[in-house]
């Protein structure tokens, strides 16, 4: 079995909802992360063999995204390319596809990543294709229709997350704590230029000119105070996932390049981390926020590791109760667990996530110098994906 590596990782910075990378699609935006990990691996985008991108929202997209943010980056139209689905974990789901494209002998080099714009998801009329005689047109916010409602319970996300709350006895408190403390670790990376080598720049055009975006919008300054504050926004009585404790809909993209040993030694590049295990599990719906625990499981056994061996973990905190009950179900040390702020700070551009934890994951490990990373997140409909690399 051969190696297979990734020799570039890069994402444009996390929009906030409405933000500065609202006038970019998320084609646009997958254009500029694709761009930036082909330059920064110094290849011609000719020994490319396929584009892979995940995207959730697509409605009103065009068709194909990876299609479009391939061509948009420079890659020839020989190059084929292929949009993936998996809800939170379509852009890991593009660099497992990817890696498991490579292992078989099917491809040398692919560029896999994630993007979304949740700015500019349209409204639907569901019933608009044939008409009416009489009455309103039926139109839902395309957000929670195809993702942030689950499709199989028929509630929102956030009410999946009261379900663990129930189940695992998680306060109030504990939640607003966790949330609290995701907001500071990402105040002070962005203070200390840790996310700099990870973030191209994105320029926008308004009528004053070039806007440069380099920061992360979405973190806020916020304390336990104003936190416990905030109203309950799933349940209503006896609820305690808010709008503080949750991740945000945000704007992004992230890409890496994923290479076979054979094509980085012939190529004379330089790996900054191996792939090791890719892993995917279901659970119940209700419970879709539990899904890392077996995913990460799979995964390290098919490492040949434990919990214990993994230096630092990236975990999508699509609630503060669902990242509080992986941790606990997994024995996760709170020392090694999303270093630099997780979603709740930085934001949940759904289709970008995943790839954007291991794009974040290899970074850190190269500035601490530590070895192995494990990336994991939950799934809207009951899922989890985990990728375990080790720096080299």
């Amino acid at each position: 079995m051969r190696d297979v590596y990734i020799v570039s990782a890069a994402r444009t910075p996390i929009g906030r909802f409405g933000g500065s990378l609202q006038p970019l699609t998320s084609s646009e935006l997958g254009a500029i992360a694709f761009e930036a990990a082909v330059q920064r691996a110094g290849i011609d985008t000719g020994q490319i063999d396929e584009a892979i991108i995940g995207n959730v929202f697509q409605a009103g997209g065009k068709g194909n995204p990876a299609r479009q943010a391939a061509i948009k980056a420079g890659l020839p139209e020989t190059v084929p390319a292929m949009t993936v689905n998996k809800q939170c974990a379509s852009g890991m789901r593009a660099i497992s596809l990817a890696y498991q494209q490579i292992l078989a002998g099917e491809a040398e080099a692919i560029l896999a990543g994630g993007t979304e714009s949740m700015s500019n998801v349209p409204h639907l009329v569901l019933d608009g294709r044939w008409g009416k005689k009489m009455g309103a047109l039926m139109t839902v916010d395309g957000l929670l229709y195809d993702g942030l409602h689950c499709a199989l319970e028929g509630y929102h996300m956030g009410v999946t997350a009261e379900n663990l709350v129930a189940q695992y006895g998680i306060s109030r408190e504990e939640q607003d704590a966790f949330a609290l403390e995701s907001q500071r670790k990402a105040r002070r990376a962005i203070d200390d230029g840790r996310f700099t080598k990870e973030i191209v720049p994105v320029q926008i055009k308004t009528k004053k000119g070039i806007q440069v975006v380099d920061t992360d919008e979405h973190p806020q300054d916020t304390s336990l105070e104003l936190l416990g504050k905030l109203r309950p926004a799933f349940v209503k009585e006896n609820g305690s996932v808010t709008a503080g404790n949750a991740s945000g809909l945000n704007d992004g993209a992230a890409a890496v390049l994923v290479v076979s040993e054979d094509k980085v030694k012939e190529w004379g590049l330089t790996p900054l981390a191996k792939i090791r295990a890719v892993a995917s599990a279901a659970v119940p719906p209700s419970i879709m926020g539990i899904g890392p625990v077996p995913s990460t499981k799979k995964a390290l056994e098919k490492a040949g590791l434990s919990i214990g061996d993994v230096d630092l973990i990236e975990l999508n905190e699509a609630f503060a109760a669902q990242a509080l009950a992986v941790m606990r179900d997994l024995d996760i040390p709170e020392e090694k667990l999303n270093v630099n702020g997780g979603a709740i700070a930085l934001g949940h551009p759904v289709g970008c996530s995943g790839a954007r934890i291991v794009v974040t994951l290899i970074h850190e490990l190269i500035r601490q110098n530590k070895s192995i990373g494990l990336a994991t997140l939950c799934v809207g409909g009951g899922q989890g994906t985990s990728l375990i690399i080790e720096r080299v």
